[in-house]
């Protein structure tokens, strides 16, 4: 029988998430749920571009959607933020749904996300179901990447990855969520208050480090602006000269005063090139390279769908992509 899917949130990953499944062999959608009162008794695939009708109205309550559907995993793609979507978490995980999310910070939890994540773990435990944060970044290529090159290393001594994005290419809240189109000064006072940053260089630093049994002194999240030289159009945004086309991003965890894992990102409008590097310094010392790097969008909607299969068979508890068994494509 094919795996029953309900999705709550259909923005662009959301969607997304949901033409993948649409037309997965081995999935079959049979629910799903947003906020927007615009998507609401509309057919699914209609709000999300599928190409054809799905046969599955657009609902606006988790519980009564889980009810009426019957799913056999949810994917919840709503924000980053841990800490605003425990309700949905508590909705889905009462009906005892196992839940794959798109949700950066549940990736792996640093210790200021310690308490929501410890309650999600004692409600999938309770409802017992498996929990799983993942997506492209956090969740692959700053983490789960580096992590699985070391299996083939007699020692490591440090690690280096390298993100390079030219954000032309993706969807327009990623490309607001680095700052393209601000007056430096506007960018400073976003990232004051956190809505301009890449959500998840703290939890792939924690999650490599406690992988490696690294115990870190401390971990820094730095960033500034990068200012376009030439004005530089996306297809959402034209930025002109002396704006803020992007962000740099640098994550960086310490061991005994030593920076021993560094996280570099470049997310801009114009990059020259995209590209992923990891760097290892061990026995042997490793260095790789995907060129074009990897599509934020697509991965992450991909990984998402490819875990839905590995959650479900999954212990109970909130599982990381570090304790998961290894995701791959699935076709079914």
């Amino acid at each position: 029988m094919p795996i029953k899917v309900m999705h709550v949130g259909l923005g662009p990953i959301g969607a997304g998430v949901v033409r993948q499944v649409a037309n997965r062999k081995g999935l079959t959608i049979v629910g799903a749920v947003d906020i927007d009162p615009a998507k609401a008794g509309r057919d699914l695939g209609e709000v999300c571009d599928v190409g054809r009708k799905l046969r599955v109205k657009v609902g606006s309550d988790i519980s009564a959607t889980i009810r009426a559907s019957r799913p056999d995993v949810a994917v919840l793609c709503t924000s980053s933020s841990l800490k605003k979507v425990i309700p949905e978490f508590e909705a889905v995980l009462k009906l005892k749904v196992p839940i794959v999310s798109t949700t950066e910070e549940l990736a792996y939890p640093v210790k200021s996300n310690a308490a929501p994540a410890k309650k999600i773990d004692a409600l999938a435990k309770r409802a017992r179901v498996a929990v799983l944060g993942t997506g492209v970044n956090p969740g692959f290529v700053m983490d789960a990447l580096p992590i699985a090159l070391t299996g083939v290393c007699e020692s490591v001594t440090a690690i280096e990855v390298d993100r390079i994005q030219d954000a032309r290419i993706r969807r327009l809240p990623f490309q607001k969520k680095i700052g393209a189109g601000l007056t430096r000064e506007e960018f400073q006072a976003k990232v004051d208050d956190a809505s301009v940053r890449h959500v998840g260089l703290a939890e792939s630093i924690t999650m490599i480090a406690e992988a490696l049994g690294w115990k870190l002194d401390k971990v820094t999240d730095e960033i500034r602006p990068k200012m376009a030289e030439k004005e530089v159009s996306s297809q959402f945004l034209t930025v002109p000269p002396g704006k803020v086309c992007g962000l740099i991003q640098d994550g960086v965890g310490y061991r005994k005063g030593v920076p021993i894992i560094k996280l570099h990102m470049e997310a801009y409008l114009g990059a020259p090139e995209s590209y992923d590097a990891v760097r290892i310094t061990g026995n042997p010392p490793l260095q790789m390279k995907l060129a074009g790097g990897v599509h934020g969008d697509i991965a992450t909607a991909s990984i998402t769908v490819n875990s839905i299969p590995k959650v479900i068979a999954a212990p109970p508890g909130l599982r990381t992509m570090r304790d998961m068994t290894l995701p791959s494509y699935f076709g079914g």
